[in-house]
């Protein structure tokens, strides 16, 4: 049978999924055009900008946007980081992933799944038109391996979230049938890992790409496209990933010499993609402000790049619905999902030396509600890029003023708790020119998937593992210092900042800041432990969090110390224990009954 899979830029970006055979692999065009248009140099382009399309994935998935790279949803609330926040009504999918009581029918997981997979079929279909146009095309070999890149990052993607025993979809598999018959196991029963299939990918990708697209000839406003430092990074990450231990149960392997040497390369050689050499940017503030400073700083390893076109809303965000409050509060239009949990913000407490605080949990979170009214305590210190990850009730909230009072900042205390998501959200200012003016979410700021920061401190675990423990030390407080550069202001508040880095103190703080560094790591345990804590300040509410414990194998213990304490604020809430099987999401059970004995359940949930 004849694939109807011939679409243009635009019915790539609305394709949505069948409910029929195997969904995820069959496609369901809006619009078609003739296979010769699309054999094209510019055909080929439209498909391959359909295939970077799915990089912000918020198409099959509507406004919730649970499908894209951010993770707010499987990284971070799942991770601790965040609760669902809304009403406990709201969205019942989501909150049994934030209680631990989902299973492998969940939609969001099912959501996931589809996302991954169509992005799949985009790059395979990238491909296909490629070997058809023949010579009719210019440097082929570049276009595949930007599909290749796309490719090897969905299929990371879900082996983070389901494991290596998933499908894979070769490009045969892809032109012999429009529902491609794959399965996750042998003829055996086995499971087919595929980590090695995704990793090649990745190493076709690095080879093909160039550096920058200037330095191939294209100009400078190509800052989108893949690189070769990007798949370089990406096979580092996947290398660390491949060689965690999820609790033995992944088919993990030693590729830590691997990730060394990659990470290594991007740290003394590699460049952004206007060509200037990584770095970490000057502040904090500055990776998370707007679209005119937040791009390209010299962190940028790997970004999506948004762009405001038109009358776009919610189609070029990489998050749906960060703003907080209820519906139409403060001119954001939020609804109220996503609040930084009490755990997350009481984990930025620091002692004396700055460093983080081992025993949070003894305290009481650091915003209450005493005698009606909200109270945060800013007199002890705390990391200052807690501010920057979470709004708090008493500290300025971006350009839109102080919150002193619920109303049209938190929907629902009782089901979300008392902060506000603070780091995907534009200012007031930016309305209009680097932010739809009437959107929920949109703005212009790159989303950013690896930066800098992440390849420093990849490496530090890679140093830890082989015991440079001098090593780690230098790269986990090489990015601790550059913490140390920016504060939220407040004079009003009276608070001061002090600097054990640069050895100042600053005055005009809007809390109680404090940040130093490690003078040593006496163990390979306490080295890690300082790692997981500095990842978890450095990449809060940016997705990262359940996939670091999960592949840690600490998710169990973690998670389960967590819902002691949050639960505390939210009587009856957690009722669900976490298991530490759960190092991967279930591979949805819609696609194990459609698939007809072609997939199996991964082990962890078997």
């Amino acid at each position: 049978m004849k694939k109807a899979i011939l679409y243009s830029a635009m019915a790539l970006a609305t394709l949505t999924m069948s409910s029929c055979g195997d969904d995820f692999l069959v496609l369901d065009p809006a619009g078609s055009v003739s296979e010769g248009t699309l054999t094209t140099e510019s055909g080929i382009d439209m498909v391959l900008t359909g295939a970077y399309a799915s990089l912000n994935n918020m198409n099959q998935t509507g406004w919730m946007g649970y499908a894209s790279l951010a993770n707010y949803c499987f990284g971070d609330v799942a991770g601790a980081d965040a609760n669902k926040g809304s009403q406990s009504s709201d969205q019942s999918d989501f909150t049994a992933i934030e209680v631990y009581s989902f299973s492998a029918a969940n939609s969001y997981i099912q959501g996931k799944w589809a996302g991954i997979y169509e992005a799949v079929k985009r790059c395979n279909n990238v491909i296909d038109m490629v070997g058809k146009a023949g010579d009719k095309i210019a440097n082929p070999d570049q276009i595949i391996a930007q599909a290749k890149f796309i490719k090897g990052v969905w299929m990371f993607e879900g082996i983070r979230m389901f494991g290596a025993a998933i499908p894979y979809v070769t490009l045969e598999d892809y032109q012999a049938s429009t529902d491609p018959v794959v399965s996750n196991v042998d003829e055996s029963g086995n499971y087919v890992y595929i980590w090695n299939l995704v990793e090649q990918d990745l190493k076709d990708a690095a080879a093909g790409l160039p550096a920058t697209w200037t330095s191939a000839g294209y100009g400078k406003n190509q800052l989108g496209r893949a690189t070769s430092w990007m798949a370089k990074a990406m096979l580092a990450k996947l290398y660390v990933y491949w060689s965690s231990p999820f609790n033995g149960k992944n088919a993990s392997a030693n590729h830590w010499a691997d990730a060394k040497a990659l990470l290594d390369d991007i740290i003394n050689n590699g460049v952004d993609a206007r060509g200037e050499k990584f770095r970490l940017a000057d502040t904090y503030a500055e990776l998370f402000n707007n679209a005119n400073t937040s791009d390209w700083t010299g962190e940028s390893v790997f970004d999506v790049q948004l762009v405001i076109s038109g009358t776009q809303t919610d189609s070029n965000a990489i998050i749906s619905n960060p703003a907080p409050g209820s519906p139409g509060a403060l001119g954001i239009g939020g609804w109220g999902f996503y609040q930084p949990t009490y755990e997350f913000v009481n984990s930025f407490m620091v002692d004396a030396n700055g460093l983080p605080l081992a025993n949070y949990t003894d305290f009481d979170p650091l915003t209450t509600i005493e005698d009606g009214k909200i109270v945060t305590d800013l007199d002890t210190p705390v990391d200052p890029r807690l501010d920057y990850c979470a709004g708090r009730f008493g500290v300025p909230y971006l350009d839109y003023g102080i919150p002193t009072e619920l109303n049209g900042w938190v929907r629902d205390y009782t089901n979300g708790g008392l902060q506000m998501n603070i780091k995907y959200q534009h200012r007031k200012a930016d309305r209009g020119s680097t932010a739809v003016a009437t959107a929920i979410s949109s703005n212009a700021a790159n989303y950013h998937v690896i930066r800098f920061a992440d390849i420093l401190l990849m490496r530090a675990e890679c140093a830890i593992e082989e015991g440079d423990l001098g090593t780690a030390l230098t790269l986990i407080n090489k990015v601790r210092a550059r913490a140390a550069n920016s504060f939220i202001e407040n004079p009003a508040a009276g608070k001061t900042f002090t600097d054990l880095v640069n050895g100042e103190t600053k005055t005009g703080a809007a809390a109680t800041y404090k940040i130093g560094l490690y003078t040593n790591f006496a163990s390979k345990e306490e080295a890690k432990t300082a790692l997981a804590r500095e990842m978890r300040a450095e990449f809060g509410m940016e997705g990262h969090r359940w996939f670091d414990i999960a592949r840690w194998g600490t998710v169990a213990n973690v998670l389960n110390a967590y819902r002691e304490y949050e639960g505390q604020f939210f009587p009856g809430k957690f009722g669900n224990a976490y298991s530490a099987d759960w190092v991967t999401f279930p591979i949805p059970q819609t696609e194990i009954q459609t698939a007809m004995g072609r997939f199996v359940q991964n082990e962890n949930w078997k």
